[in-house]
């Protein structure tokens, strides 16, 4: 059972900074290599799912980490509130559609998870609902799996309390991280509470697991993100094409 405090949210007290450092550049060259073997055999689809509080780094993952990556072949989506046009269709309309074909990399900066936190957080939905919808997401990312050989990577990046309102206040207080400040996410530190009892139902009722990512510090977040990725792509043992005789 999952428990999220007993999770440090900061990275190991006897590592190296600038080791991993190093280490998480050599990731993100190699998963530059990966993408390209991907896009040239086209035999595999890759989704990574970030989730978390407010403030937890998701567009800083994303840059960090696939920054070595070409722009051809690869998407970052960021589900936001639906549109009266998805409000009119089940909660995982609008995601099918984003998924990756073969040969891609799609990142989703929040995704079909916000369907059983936000909405259940703020009692939108119910808890039968949100057991049907738990059950639907776990369905839907075994077909991506069986139907479409998509890999799944799911990172639930784990803030602290106190390190989200550093950084929330840092959103006034530097003129050139103004544009990131949004009165709502005050708002919704009020539940965190809550958030995090409904985070642990769903890191503990999905089928395929969580890597949970301390981030408190940005430049550990960067190498377990990069070091679980290129690790899983690995796996895949993927081969360049070869011209026919």
């Amino acid at each position: 059972m999952i428990k999220l405090s007993d999770y440090d949210t900061r990275p190991p007290k006897d590592i190296d900074k600038g080791e991993i450092k190093d280490q998480t550049e050599a990731f993100a060259e190699r998963l530059g290599d990966l993408h390209q073997l991907l896009l040239a055999e086209q035999k595999h689809a890759i989704l990574v799912i970030f989730q978390g509080m407010d403030a937890s780094g998701k567009d800083g993952a994303v840059k960090k980490v696939f920054r070595k990556c070409t722009h051809n072949n690869i998407n970052v989506y960021s589900f936001k509130k639906p549109t009266e046009e998805e409000f009119a269709h089940d909660f995982l309309w609008r995601v099918h559609q984003r998924v990756p074909a073969k040969g891609n990399i799609q990142v989703f900066n929040r995704s079909h998870y916000e369907d059983v936190l936000i909405q259940r957080v703020h009692g939108w939905i119910d808890e039968e609902r949100y057991k049907k919808r738990m059950n639907a997401i776990n369905a839907f990312e075994d077909l991506l799996q069986f139907d479409n050989n998509t890999l799944i990577f799911k990172f639930y990046l784990h803030l602290s309390y106190e390190q989200q309102e550093k950084e929330l206040q840092e959103r006034i207080d530097e003129h050139d991280k103004n544009w990131k400040h949004n009165p709502n996410d005050w708002k919704e530190r009020e539940h965190w509470s809550e958030y995090m009892r409904c985070y642990e139902d769903v890191l503990n009722q999905s089928v395929l697991p969580w890597t949970i990512v301390p981030v408190d510090e940005r430049w550990y977040r960067d190498y377990i993100v990069a070091k679980t990725i290129v690790e899983g792509m690995e796996k895949l043992n993927m081969q360049y094409p070869r011209i026919s005789e």
